[in-house]
């Protein structure tokens, strides 16, 4: 959903205010303290050096809490966007989407719909909201914390219902955007695995599985999906910097759960802000005037500033590379260089890191994740049409994340071919 951070001109503040107030959510917040079993209790009193760990005890006693209601509001991507409503212009009205590497606002789990929701971390330097926004890094590209965030959110919803009923048949359902979608987690003989490898591969299932509903998310954008009736979010779909956001997040919060840092609500939030904090200062963030630079550096490569939100090729382009390994898009030297009278700027390119890949584990103690989970998706009529350039085989009785890859591939075909027409 592309409902970003606003510079606003002139007369625009209550309307903002009041769209504020409007779609906010509420918060979801939970405890968990898991009960020993007698056999806990047994271990606890009796041999000395007898370690028990947070897997060992009942997974029926673990967390129970809803799954995050709703996506946090997106960047188009570019900055200081214009907009109109149909074709008529707000004049005076620019969207400002960047974020300083050390403005970066305190986590809450199932932030909200403006990610202005008040976190549980209090005494905080943005006042308890997440200021989301993008923000640049030398070894990641533009991150979009907006994605990263929800993500993450999605990674430990879906932890404790794998973790729980780990080997049995399971359908977990999520949010529908062009229909149906859920995951599906299939049977299979967990009886030879330790109580940490469950817990281990319950983590590992849970980020994919994550990540991959964001894979879908693309997919719905690029066919009209749009979180808001009458503010289209083709702009969106397949953007440069969402996915390698997505897996960013989903690898955090794997790490939160490996680390134990997931039992309450307040535990999770503080966690994932020191840990999106470090990471984005490890990733090599930079502030919101070198992120507003690199923008500029793109204009007419990556990005048209002479369109106006909503727009689809506003974004010049895109990223279709589905799939469990992902590499960042950073802003090339050579486009870089036409700048270099700007200082700063020159400076940030000395001594430049390596891109950093990420990927998530698709095998685990001998089991393809892939065939003991998969996230599903179902298409309704109303979106059908947005299908036709696609084998009917390939998704008219549903399809899983296994055929996005060709699905996006598909997609990229028809956008080269209208960004063509279009003279680029």
């Amino acid at each position: 959903m592309i409902l970003p951070r606003i510079t606003v001109s002139l007369t625009l503040a209550p309307m903002m205010v009041g769209l504020t107030l409007l779609l906010s959510a509420c918060t979801t917040q939970w405890q968990g303290h898991p009960r020993p079993d007698a056999n806990t209790i047994a271990r606890a009193l009796g041999h000395p050096g007898d370690e028990i760990q947070l897997w060992d005890l009942p997974s029926d006693s673990m967390p129970n809490f809803p799954l995050p209601k709703s996506l946090r509001p997106c960047c188009a991507f570019g900055n200081m966007q214009k907009v109109k409503v149909g074709a008529l212009p707000i004049p005076l009205y620019r969207i400002g989407n960047t974020v300083d590497a050390t403005d970066i606002g305190p986590h809450t789990y199932d932030g909200g719909m403006l990610g202005f929701t008040r976190s549980s971390v209090s005494a905080t330097r943005n006042s308890g909201t997440e200021n989301n926004g993008i923000v640049y890094t030398k070894r990641g590209g533009f991150i979009d914390l907006a994605h990263v965030r929800d993500t993450a959110d999605d990674t430990v919803g879906l932890f404790f219902p794998i973790f729980k009923q780990l080997g049995q048949d399971q359908v977990i359902e999520l949010k529908g955007e062009i229909g149906r979608r859920y995951v599906q987690l299939h049977a299979f003989d967990a009886s030879s695995l330790s109580n940490h490898q469950r817990w281990q591969l319950a983590a590992a299932l849970a980020a994919r599985l994550a990540y991959f509903k964001a894979e879908s998310h693309e997919i719905a954008q690029w066919r009209g999906y749009a979180s808001l009736a009458s503010w289209p979010e083709t702009v969106s779909a397949y953007s440069p910097e969402d996915l390698y956001s997505n897996m960013l997040g989903a690898k955090l919060s794997l790490a939160l759960i490996q680390s134990k840092l997931v039992l309450n609500s307040q535990l999770y939030d503080q966690s994932m802000t020191v840990w999106l904090e470090e990471a984005i200062h490890w990733l090599g963030g930079v502030s919101a005037k070198e992120t507003n630079a690199l923008f500029d550096v793109v204009d007419g490569h990556w990005w048209d500033s002479s369109r106006a939100i909503p727009e689809k090729y506003l974004v010049l382009k895109r990223h279709y590379q589905m799939g469990d390994s992902q590499l960042p898009h950073r802003v090339p030297v050579s486009l870089a260089r036409n700048h270099w009278q700007w200082p700063p700027l020159a400076a940030l390119y000395a001594g430049q890191p390596q891109s950093q890949p990420l990927s998530l584990a698709s095998r685990l103690f001998g089991l393809s994740l892939d065939e003991i989970g998969e996230l599903r998706l179902e298409v309704d009529p109303a979106y059908q049409a947005s299908f036709a350039h696609l084998p009917p085989t390939l998704w008219q009785q549903g399809f899983s994340h296994r055929q996005f890859a060709d699905i996006a591939l598909a997609d990229e075909r028809l956008d080269r071919a209208e960004l063509a027409d279009l003279g680029h």
